[in-house]
């Protein structure tokens, strides 16, 4: 039976190792690219002063102004001290901007194409092994699967038959007489054994972005029941409104009342009649499954239930969380900075996986030559 699997480890291995390593290799550089991102570009941060906030319309009104031509989707209002961030996103046409604006003032400090730079490049490596979506997404998503098989694969040809040669497989034994070939073994073995029961939530959870139905399958199993495609709410046209102020600052001024504590609060603007005011709270920092997600009528500011998992976190079950929960598990972020940190170092073991195994088999290749 081992046979069996040693031959379906090798053979999956060397069809996706490639794919592998380059979703692993990005992964690994993109942990950190919010610190290094917020280390490098000052104009995300704006000083606190002691004037009010401006309401999201007078951000509006500034950044169609600089970007007449382009989608605006909405405005982000970061943690106190940080850049108001207007945000433009279109899929046709395609284009994704953001402006970052001072709090108080709404004067434009910078203007960043997201779809150019060096972490968009590592990220459409990450999702698309640099090819057109609709071909590199398939291709990661399913080598990332075949790569849940390796490593349950992998833990089944560790295991140590007796004491004895468990011995040798928890940990590296060494001395100087030790060759290459045995060293990259046991980098192989040793290293993939400690790491693939973490690396296998990494994985699972890296799948659920691009296999629709794996995600469906997982929350279905997990006892799930609300739609899992955001599906726009809809507002129901009534008489004309007697609002003294914009309706996404009324908005605004109501989620800032009712979550004081927020460290992320954004309000989408108005993109029709029938649009619904979308507003997203978060009062945890550097995660995103605890976010609120709120919609509003226009007309009468009367809240619309949501009908996915993307609502009232109060409304989210088991299931809901677990899903929302998949991007902040996925990059560690979940357990914080020491989270990043640990999916930073398991990202750098998958990479190095497909190479001390590819070693391998070129090593017995050579051998069966001799």
């Amino acid at each position: 039976m081992k046979k069996i699997i040693q031959k379906i480890h090798l053979w999956l291995g060397l069809s996706t190792g490639l794919v592998v390593f380059i979703i692993s290799i990005t992964g690994c550089i993109y942990a950190f690219q919010q610190e290094i991102q917020d280390a490098t570009q000052p104009f995300r941060f704006s000083e606190i002063e002691n004037k009010p906030i401006l309401p999201p319309s007078v951000f509006e009104k500034q950044a169609r102004s600089v970007l007449p031509e382009a989608h605006l989707h909405a405005i982000n209002y970061p943690a106190q001290g940080r850049s108001v961030e207007a945000i433009f996103y279109s899929f046709e046409p395609e284009h994704y901007y953001i402006i970052y604006m001072n709090p108080y003032t709404a004067k434009v400090l910078e203007i960043v194409n997201m779809e150019n730079g060096f972490f968009h490049w590592i990220l459409d490596g990450h999702f698309y092994l640099w090819l057109p979506p609709e071909i590199g997404q398939p291709v990661t998503s399913y080598a990332t699967l075949l790569f849940v098989f390796m490593l349950i694969s992998g833990i089944v040809l560790w295991w140590p038959k007796n004491k004895s040669a468990a011995r040798q497989r928890f940990w590296f034994r060494w001395k100087d007489i030790t060759k290459w070939k045995r060293k990259n073994y046991d980098l192989h073995n040793i290293l993939g054994f400690y790491s693939s029961f973490l690396l296998l939530i990494i994985a699972i959870t890296g799948i659920f972005f691009g296999i629709q139905w794996f995600t469906y399958l997982i929350y279905k199993a997990a006892g799930g029941e609300k739609k899992l495609l955001f599906t726009e709410p809809v507002s129901q046209r009534a008489i004309a409104t007697n609002f003294k102020k914009p309706a996404t600052d009324l908005v605004w001024e109501k989620m800032k009342k009712e979550h004081p504590d927020a460290v992320s609060l954004e309000v989408h603007t108005i993109e029709s009649d029938s649009s619904a005011i979308g507003a997203n709270v978060n009062t945890k920092e550097g995660v995103f499954w605890s976010t609120d997600y709120r919609y509003f009528d226009q007309y009468t500011l009367k809240e619309i239930p949501a009908a996915t998992i993307y609502g009232r976190l109060k409304d989210a079950d088991t299931a809901d969380k677990l899903i929302r929960m998949t991007y902040d598990i996925h990059t560690g972020g979940i357990l914080g900075f020491a989270g990043k940190i640990l999916a930073f170092l398991l990202s750098l073991v998958a990479a190095s996986l497909p190479v001390t195994g590819f070693m391998i088999w070129w090593g017995k290749q050579k051998k069966n030559k001799l």
